[in-house]
């Protein structure tokens, strides 16, 4: 997004430090907790996570006008309660909006690749051979992520 417009500043919620701090070095404006009250209202924000709570933060840190997309396959059903406490006057007046993208397309991920090309995007990934595919899960579930895990099919 900074690329095609560097004018805009990027604001990310994690749950971690270390994601927060990964997203800082990658050039965020300001990271912080779900929980949090980002430094300005915000236009436009993506919701990428598995359960409801980090929806009614992000509500209240919407802009008047702006839009809440939700991206995410499924949501978990423990936390759905949380919707409960979604109040009108601070989570949804002034026209704030709400979308859900159910999937992505093949053109979205062609137009992103020759994006990602130009842009000269370099991810971050740690590569385990298929022997460590255990490893590599156990680290996901204990959130030890710093950009992808890629498993590699060596030959004998």
């Amino acid at each position: 997004v900074k690329h095609l417009f560097p004018h805009v500043s990027i604001f990310v919620f994690a749950r971690s430090e270390s994601e927060r701090a990964f997203s800082r070095e990658l050039g965020a404006a300001w990271a912080g907790d779900h929980d949090e009250t980002a430094p300005e209202k915000l236009d436009c924000i993506i919701d990428t996570t598995p359960v409801w709570r980090p929806v009614l933060g992000a509500l209240r840190n919407l802009s008047p006008g702006g839009r809440l997309v939700i991206n995410a396959i499924g949501k978990e059903e423990h936390d759905k309660a949380a919707l409960t406490t979604l109040d009108y006057p601070s989570h949804l007046w002034m026209e704030k909006e709400i979308k859900s993208v159910a999937n992505v397309t093949r053109a979205d991920v062609a137009d992103f690749l020759t994006l990602a090309a130009e842009m000269q995007i370099r991810p971050e990934y740690q590569e385990f051979a298929l022997e460590k595919a255990n490893e590599a899960l156990i680290e996901l579930k204990m959130r030890k992520i710093r950009g992808a895990k890629v498993l590699t099919i060596t030959s004998s």
